[in-house]
């Protein structure tokens, strides 16, 4: 049994239409990873969840909604960006000079680090904004909300997008475990 939970209606509806076309069962139910309460306490085996805590500005809530919602022995596979990737500037000459300046500090928020007309821009075009989290709340907030840390893999970026991808693996992932009752 699957179930997707997204913020995105229009995501949903996608991950609707490739579930129907390849015959696949689904449930799919909208709302914030924060809050999922929408889900009974230890109804989960696993919890896979991708790269998308960066559209939220805390990510430990999500870590404790994920603990909550997991039955004993169950498994949460996660997914973020090494930090570094927020810090360096994104203005296109740095890196075509081969430069990466460090301008933001971490953690990391669109909130903070662009300024109103960009924000505002942002906003228009419809664009989440981005938090850019510390490893103290990626991994330090899975193992605070009781979860023990079972696997850990990182990678480099298979298309960098900016210069640090090219000299530092970006991509992090974690297997963390909730403990079986003793």
């Amino acid at each position: 049994e699957v179930t997707v939970f997204d913020l995105s209606e229009r995501q949903l509806a996608q991950d609707r239409a490739v579930a129907s076309r390849d015959g696949l069962a689904l449930a799919t139910v909208q709302g914030d990873m924060r809050d999922l309460s929408a889900f009974a306490d230890q109804s989960f085996d696993v919890v896979f969840h991708p790269i998308s805590n960066l559209y939220v500005p805390d990510v430990r809530p999500v870590w404790r909604e994920c603990f909550r919602v997991l039955r004993p022995g169950g498994s949460l596979l996660s997914s973020f960006y090494n930090p570094v990737v927020f810090v360096g500037d994104r203005d296109p000459r740095y890196a075509r000079d081969g430069l990466i300046r460090p301008v933001h500090a971490l953690p990391y928020a669109d909130t903070r680090a662009l300024d109103a007309a960009a924000l505002d821009a942002k906003r228009a075009r419809g664009e989440a904004l981005v938090f850019g989290h510390s490893l103290r709340d990626q991994i330090g907030g899975q193992l605070d909300a009781g979860f023990l840390l079972a696997g850990f893999h990182e990678d480099l970026q298979p298309r960098p997008r900016f210069l640090i991808d090219r000299y530092v693996p970006t991509f992090l992932a974690t297997r963390a475990v909730k403990p079986a009752r003793g």
